[in-house]
């Protein structure tokens, strides 16, 4: 049997709440310490994969994610913005690819996507495919038709996250269920697609349900092969602009649980990098995140500039035989998705 076979059969699908409130408990070291042990098991140490995520329709959701600014129940001063033109989008992913980019992950702010839609986002992924990058959507709920046809398309990846609990679920969100998420997620795998699911903490959660939304992802039938792990961005005019900042030592004991319950999926930093400090992310490394989005915007929230990711990078050592061959500029200048309305909800995000 090779090692790759030995890792595969190493996978669980079986973990308890308990056992993962265990995990979470563990001292700081030891818990450290079993993470890395387990990712250097399966992954270069020294290498993050790097994607960048562009809005392709912003504002205006019918949902009443707590979190989230996209959500026309809230004022945040958030301008809206019709679907892109297809080209548009093509060039924002040259522009990802000539900054280092190896994944384009395209979000629409929608409950799910509307037919009319359909043909100018499956535009989107062939466009972007034949550009040699990896392909990631996110578009709210997928039914089993509109999934088969993204897949057809050559979508790679589809993204829908689990957000939270169950059990907290419904302190968060009240226009959608967890059962729909689930079936979501099922309906990509059924179509061949690659899942794309994690979710936010700092959101009021307790430690139970942060052991609850880990449970729920490494318990599925195939892990997601990415994890994206957020920490809450506090948008003013949100239901959660005033909630408690997280503890930055229970994101990574977070991070290391993940990557020891999901060992050979790619654990993300996604949202609310901005407010770590370049120590905070290197811990969440060693803890066993490799994946990272690039640019200065995810979605609507604010991120590290491209440049700042590639100074880090050179100081801890990742990624030295994937260098950047163009300049992170060209990707700070023309992923800025409409500078104007950025500019508006920066200033209301940051109030």
């Amino acid at each position: 049997m090779t090692v790759a076979q030995q890792n595969t059969t190493a996978l669980r699908h079986d973990w308890s709440v308990g056992e993962v409130q265990a995990l979470l408990a563990k001292p700081m070291n030891d818990l450290l310490f079993e993470a890395h042990s387990v990712h250097r098991q399966h992954f270069d140490p020294n290498a993050v994969q790097v994607s960048t995520l562009l809005s392709i329709k912003t504002g205006a959701c019918p949902e009443d994610c707590a979190y989230c600014p996209q959500s026309a129940r809230y004022d945040t001063k958030l301008e809206k913005e019709k679907l892109m033109e297809v080209e548009a989008v093509i060039e924002k992913a040259k522009a990802a690819k000539a900054a280092g980019s190896q994944r384009f992950c395209m979000g629409a702010a929608w409950r799910s996507p509307r037919e009319k839609d359909m043909p100018y986002v499956e535009a989107m992924v062939k466009g972007v495919k034949e550009l040699g990058l990896e392909t990631c959507m996110t578009l709210g709920m997928l039914d089993s038709d509109k999934a088969n046809r993204l897949a057809e398309a050559g979508l790679d990846y589809y993204n829908h996250n689990l957000d939270t609990s169950p059990d907290y679920y419904g302190e968060i969100i009240t226009t959608r269920t967890y059962s729909d998420r689930l079936e979501t997620l099922d309906n990509v795998r059924q179509a061949g697609m690659k899942v794309c699911s994690g979710g936010i903490l700092g959101m009021g959660e307790s430690h139970k349900d942060r052991a609850g939304l880990l449970v729920q992802l490494a318990n599925l039938p195939h892990h997601p092969e990415s994890v994206p792990i957020n920490q809450l961005v506090r948008v003013a005019g949100t239901p959660l602009e005033n909630q408690e900042a997280l503890d930055p030592l229970d994101f990574i004991r977070t991070i290391a649980v993940a990557r020891i319950m999901m060992p050979a999926s790619h654990v993300r930093l996604s949202a609310g990098r901005e407010e770590m400090t370049d120590e905070m992310q290197a811990m969440c490394f060693f803890a066993g995140a490799n994946s990272i989005f690039y640019g200065e915007c995810l979605l609507t929230t604010p991120n590290p500039a491209a440049n700042k990711d590639q100074a880090l990078f050179a100081r801890l050592g990742i990624n030295r035989d994937h260098q950047v061959t163009e300049a992170p500029k060209e990707l700070e200048e023309l992923l800025a998705v409409k500078e104007n309305a950025q500019a508006t909800y920066y200033d209301a995000a940051r109030a």
